[in-house]
């Protein structure tokens, strides 16, 4: 069956990337002609937006496995140390209360404020994210994304080629964090720590994006200033509005971006006066590289 006789309607929202699908509902198992459709417009859009999908937690993960294994949260404050494969991004306690601004898991989250892709501080980054809406604040709130894929095309050939090839190293903790935070544990700051390549290639459709965003810290062969510079530098340049789709969430929206070429960020809200709650899955990335060029095989629940 080709993707035209298919019932997906897929929109562009931007004029580099985004895109709105519809005529699927993703509470019920896919095809595979349609979700083979949903990884080529991913591939294609880096961002996808369904609209009225009443999910619970079940349904978004197994439709999130469509694309690999879920990634295990790591343990933090945020998620009480008891991390599993559900991120509740919220400013609610378990009984639906607002936390206080200072409390543990507020402070911790603060961090989704910064842009960044999930996961790169792992030895294999997140393929994607997919963010479900189950409560969501009248005024702000909006998650921003930004297309590191047009980025770097916008970059003279020979910039291009002078960031081939550089290394950088990926932190869990954010680089205005002291070597003292009591965020994660030394165990984990030791262990996720890691080094990713500055450019990337989707190998699905050979484009190449930057990798950077609030882990990167340094870049191997440069002084800790020059490298965090350089960082700074390109993280600016993706995250100049042209390159950005700030998502205005209505309840029940899953949006599903791609880490591999996209920085993300939450934005405030008044977080004394309403609520929000969003439930977000993480697809792990696979290595090699190469093994992404085609759609992975379901996974089993």
């Amino acid at each position: 069956m080709s993707n035209a006789t298919l019932p997906l309607i897929i929109k562009s929202l931007h004029p580099v990337f985004v895109a709105e699908v519809t005529g699927v509902d993703l509470t019920r198992p896919l095809s595979s002609d349609v979700r083979q459709a949903i990884w080529d417009a991913f591939n294609e859009h880096q961002i996808l937006v369904f609209r009225d999908q009443a999910l619970d937690d079940e349904t978004q993960m197994r439709f999130s496995r469509s694309f690999g294994t879920l990634e295990r949260m790591e343990a933090h404050a945020a998620n009480d140390y008891r991390p599993g494969h559900i991120a509740v991004m919220t400013n609610l306690d378990a009984d639906g209360n607002r936390l206080p601004s200072d409390h543990p898991a507020m402070v911790h989250r603060e961090r989704n404020e910064m842009w960044h892709t999930d996961s790169s501080f792992k030895p294999i980054g997140a393929l994607t994210s997919l963010l479900h809406a189950r409560i969501v604040p009248p005024v702000g709130g909006n998650t921003d994304f930004a297309s590191a894929r047009a980025a770097y095309a916008s970059l003279p050939a020979a910039r291009q080629a002078a960031l081939e090839g550089l290394q950088v190293i990926h932190r869990v903790i954010a680089p205005n964090e002291g070597a003292d935070t009591k965020a994660y544990s030394e165990e984990q700051k030791k262990r996720l720590t890691v080094v990713h390549p500055l450019v990337r290639t989707n190998p699905a459709n050979g484009r190449k994006n930057l990798y950077v965003g609030s882990h990167a810290h340094e870049i191997i062969g440069m002084s800790l200033q020059e490298g965090r510079a350089l960082l700074d530098e390109l993280t600016a340049l993706c995250t100049q509005p042209q390159f950005v789709y700030s998502h205005v969430w209505r309840v029940h929206d899953l949006v599903m971006w791609d880490n591999r070429c996209t920085l993300h960020r939450a934005t405030i809200f008044d977080k004394v006066k309403y609520q929000r709650k969003m439930h977000r899955t993480t697809v792990a990335g696979t290595m090699p590289e190469s093994l992404l060029a085609r759609l992975p095989e379901p996974v089993a629940a």
